[in-house]
């Protein structure tokens, strides 16, 4: 099946918005004040949502999509076990620490990608 461009930029920026939305959880995980200004509720919706829409469009491709799986889970897990434990655990907060940057980079990446898709439109 060919993809079009919209195809490949509906993807590209769910990516973006994944990434976004579990930055944000670690995020909050070290920061009082972004952790009061986005609600719980909110972004769990969001975070929710985007994960379910990707895991749609990566059937496709089911390596792709175990990695994803175990990414999100990963990062979810770390921020779990950073709120159970608190300040104290820094091998916790050097681990989230790791993924947030890793993150950051893919956030950066795709979004350069997604506006060259778009300006091909």
């Amino acid at each position: 099946m060919a993809t079009s461009t919209k195809d490949q930029i509906e993807v590209a920026a769910a990516l973006v918005r994944l990434y976004v939305f579990l930055a944000q959880y670690l995020d909050r995980c070290f920061d009082e004040a972004a952790h009061k200004g986005y609600p719980d509720s909110e972004l769990q919706a969001h975070l929710t949502d985007t994960r379910r829409q990707l895991m749609g469009i990566l059937a496709v491709n089911p390596v792709v999509k175990k990695k994803l799986t175990e990414e999100c889970d990963r990062i979810l897990t770390l921020g779990a076990s950073r709120l159970k434990a608190g300040a104290a655990d820094m091998k916790t907060r050097e681990a989230i620490k790791a993924e947030r940057a890793i993150l950051k980079h893919k956030t950066i990446a795709l979004s350069d990608l997604v506006a060259v898709f778009r300006a091909l439109e």
